[in-house]
């Protein structure tokens, strides 16, 4: 923390002295959601939910993001690490499937000490929910700690990785975070009600007026890992709520049904084995409630 690399932008600030990087994380952990998530890709959140930690900041910072009430700066409570691990073990108690870490990237030699005090005590996976935006050396801090990774591969296109995230080299670092993903994982192991113990699950998010970088996306994954041994999720939430005034013409709009549908098909083509969204998800129902206040 006095010279901060965990994310590839390694800003090297000092947060213990109160610098800001581009996650707007001090040094102490914030937290702003604890609660069950039923909203999740179905072995995830299953019947009785995934238990979510929603943890503030991050350090992607896409301008469509539909968290952007709690990852564009400090928001919920400060927790200490003791803290922090005696409320994943209440979580835990409360008969969710597992206990999902929310982007927790610019938190993660902190959240690391916390599992290796947790893991012994907890009888359901731990899962990895990220941007995908991440160091190899940062990830393998979480080896032998983290069951599921649940990773986003956001963009090809170094053009739309810098309008949409500031981040030109995202495919270069998505590709190494989720090839050490998978190393760590191994292939996708469910039990026997159809809930995920183990493995990489692969999120997609098709944007609006970007098919082929879709698509594009879809092929770098395949080179890079074994299609049977993980999971894609090809998501069609996105919605122009969240989205900038200052945002494209073309991100001011939902996916068409013909634009999904191509990418959809792609992934078939390509083997992959996962979960679809309905056009129906594209609305701002299904973005957590970030105002009550559930951490305690």
């Amino acid at each position: 923390m006095s010279k901060c690399m965990l994310c590839p932008r390694e800003c090297g600030v000092d947060r213990e002295r109160g610098q800001l990087g581009t996650c707007h994380a001090p040094a102490e952990v914030y937290v702003a959601r604890i609660a069950p998530h039923h909203f999740e890709e179905p072995p995830i959140s299953g019947t009785r939910g995934s238990g979510t930690v929603f943890f503030a900041g991050c350090s992607l910072g896409c301008i469509f993001c539909q968290n952007q009430e709690i990852s564009r700066g400090v928001a919920g409570k400060p927790m200490s690490e003791e803290a922090l691990a005696d409320a994943i073990l209440a979580l835990a108690d409360t008969g969710v499937h597992n206990i999902n870490l929310v982007t927790g990237t610019h938190y993660t030699d902190a959240i690391a000490r916390v599992l290796r005090t947790v893991k012994p005590h907890l009888r359901i996976p731990v899962v990895w929910n990220s941007s995908g935006y991440e160091r190899e050396e940062t990830l393998r801090l979480l080896e032998g700690l983290v069951d599921i990774y649940l990773p986003d591969f956001k963009y090809m296109s170094p053009e739309l990785a810098s309008l949409c995230s500031n981040v030109p080299d995202y495919v270069d670092f998505a590709t190494l975070a989720l090839q050490e993903m998978v190393r760590q994982t191994g292939p996708v192991v469910f039990d026997e009600a159809g809930m995920l113990l183990k493995g990489t699950v692969v999120r997609h998010l098709v944007l609006p007026g970007c098919r082929r970088d879709s698509l594009e996306v879809l092929q770098r994954i395949a080179e890079s890992v074994p299609v049977a041994d993980i999971r894609l999720s090809l998501m069609r939430q996105y919605t122009p709520d969240f989205a900038p005034r200052s945002a494209p013409k073309w991100l001011q709009r939902r996916v068409t049904s013909f634009e999904y549908d191509a990418v959809a098909a792609e992934a078939l083509r390509l083997g992959f084995e996962g979960f679809l969204q309905e056009k129906s998800s594209a609305t701002v129902a299904y973005t957590p409630d970030f105002t009550e206040d559930q951490t305690s």
